[in-house]
């Protein structure tokens, strides 16, 4: 059985572009891994925050994660700072890791243009995300296309580390990638990736006619001008959205419609709007029924810090002994 880790940040409720590409996926990988999700709240606090804010951000993912399927009972769900031994990792990791690796990473190099003093943790963000991965010697990684640049790095941390303190039979696996079946989902603006920084996200427990009134002006296939102008679905985000949340006979008749001019593109969403109905209302249900009892959620993330801390407990102590502490 492999083992699978993945994280994801503390942004509050799931929106659609995090659940179709990643949260829907692990449930999937519950079924047949060994498998360990964290929410990240570390990775949350390069840039300044309310305090406060990061206790229901925290709250409101691990309600949003159980509800979309994830099952305490075939995975492990915690929070990363409930689990220390990850920036202990991390400051391991920083010393063996170069500079200028860090500062070519397209995320750094992005984002530190958008600011006049940069933190020291944006840079070395990916050096906490390895150390999260490899604390858990997990074999495979599921992440978006976005994301497999720190994998790599990851993959380099574990051979550098492996060659210096473990040669002859390595301790850290070089973690693969799993693609996930959604590998980027695009914001309704169809300009950048589906992020709540950038208003472009429908939230997976927004009410059905919010929902209408964000899709309604939703960004289409720009040849579109008229009703009757035929279009080409795979330039369309809408259709991508079908492709991801809507059956196949339902994705096929989308394709036909728009290249005939048979449907108009509010036609279009219309559609996709009942298929995210199908999709949400569970999950909408089951979040109303957790968010009435957070005393089981909060036992859920303690009994999986309580879970992942055996195995980081181990991890270290062997990394430890091997390094001369």
């Amino acid at each position: 059985m492999l083992r699978v880790f993945s994280g994801i940040q503390p942004s509050g409720e799931l929106h659609i572009g995090n659940y179709l590409g990643a949260v829907r996926n692990w449930v999937r990988l519950q079924q047949e891994h060994e498998c360990f999700f964290c929410v990240v709240d570390y990775h949350a606090i390069t840039v300044p925050y309310d305090p406060r804010d990061l206790v229901a951000r925290r709250r409101d993912m691990a309600i949003s994660i159980l509800a979309a399927g994830v099952d305490a009972a075939r995975a492990v769900l915690f929070v990363q700072s409930a689990v220390p031994e990850h920036t202990e990792l991390a400051w391991i990791f920083n010393t063996i890791c170069p500079l200028g690796d860090l500062e070519r990473q397209t995320q750094f190099k992005e984002k530190s243009q958008k600011h006049e003093s940069v933190a020291v943790g944006l840079l070395t963000y990916p050096v906490l995300q390895a150390a999260d991965i490899l604390l858990y010697r997990a074999d495979s990684v599921p992440v978006g296309e976005d994301q497999v640049q720190h994998l790599e790095l990851s993959r380099d941390i574990a051979r550098k580390w492996n060659a210096r303190f473990s040669p002859e039979t390595p301790f850290f696996p070089e973690p693969k990638p799993l693609l996930t079946p959604a590998r980027r989902i695009m914001g309704l603006d169809g300009q950048a990736k589906m992020s709540k920084s950038l208003n472009n996200t429908i939230g997976l427990l927004e009410e059905p006619e919010a929902i209408w009134q964000k899709l309604r002006p939703a960004v289409t296939d720009p040849a579109r001008v008229k009703r009757s102008d035929p279009g080409t679905p795979e330039v369309c985000n809408i259709y991508h959205l079908h492709k991801v949340l809507s059956d196949a006979a339902t994705v096929d008749n989308v394709a036909l419609q728009c290249r005939s001019a048979g449907w108009g593109c509010l036609d279009c969403k219309r559609v996709l709007h009942e298929s995210i109905e199908r999709e949400l209302v569970p999950i909408r249900t089951r979040a109303s029924e957790l968010s009435r009892q957070p005393e089981k959620v909060e036992k859920v993330l303690l009994e999986g810090a309580e879970r992942a801390s055996e195995v980081a407990k181990k991890t270290m102590s062997e990394t430890r002994k091997l390094m001369g502490f």
